[in-house]
């Protein structure tokens, strides 16, 4: 894994500035914006076969909003018991609230307020060190449900826990310069940085996937199947 190209890569195709101004375009609008993160989803099967360059050309819009777009549902899936914890807990400490009021509701409100918040943030970083690999492993397998295969993904993870990290940590710095470099010319460059990311993406993950792991193409599932 080499993280220092892992951030200049793109840049060495000789058309890096056309096909990444049209990622920037595409993020310009949500739901098709769809198509840039399955264009990353591509890459990153790419770079898993030792193929980082040149970048994919953008010649298969359907596929990869299909492939974003389960991308995204994958994601909403697993942070669906975060959403629940907080609707259970904005009620409960309304109610606490509002029946305790002057007999002490509203400190045990605060008290249940903050353990929420401490198991929030836990299942957040959870989440966010957890399905990086969980789209690696969507990448290898092809279907949606690859996403919800957590032996697969665990062992993913724990195959190399140190290079996983790393890997990880990277891609953070990378969302963070993106959102840092974007923030110039009044954001707009945050459309064309936060592609970049993408590929920053499909390269520290796909190298970690390895040659050899991918599944074979095969027809497209209702669901997504593997259309890479």
């Amino acid at each position: 894994m080499d993280i220092g190209r892992a951030f200049t890569y793109p840049f060495e195709d000789e058309d890096w500035l056309k096909k990444m101004l049209i990622g920037a375009v595409l993020n310009l609008v949500p739901i098709v914006n769809f198509i840039g993160m399955g264009y990353g989803l591509r890459q990153m099967k790419k770079v898993s076969e030792g193929q980082d360059l040149p970048l994919p050309e953008w010649d298969d819009w359907g596929g990869d909003f299909v492939k974003g777009l389960l991308m995204f549902l994958a994601a909403m899936i697993y942070s669906l018991p975060l959403w629940l914890v907080l609707g259970i807990a904005l009620v409960a400490t309304t109610l606490t609230a509002n029946a305790g009021a002057g007999n002490g509701g509203e400190a045990v409100a605060g008290i249940c307020g903050t353990g929420v918040a401490c198991l929030t943030f836990v299942y957040g970083l959870a989440m966010a060190v957890w399905v990086p690999a969980a789209t690696m492993q969507y990448v290898k397998d092809g279907s949606f449900g690859a996403f919800f295969r957590f032996a697969d993904i665990w062992a993913l993870i724990t195959k190399d826990l140190g290079a996983y990290l790393i890997a990880w940590l990277v891609y953070l710095l990378a969302g963070i310069i993106a959102s840092i470099v974007g923030g110039i010319a009044c954001g707009i460059g945050v459309l064309f940085t936060t592609f970049w990311s993408y590929l920053v993406m499909a390269k520290l993950f796909g190298d970690l996937i390895g040659p050899g792991e991918t599944a074979e193409p095969a027809p497209m599932e209702p669901l997504g199947g593997d259309a890479f």
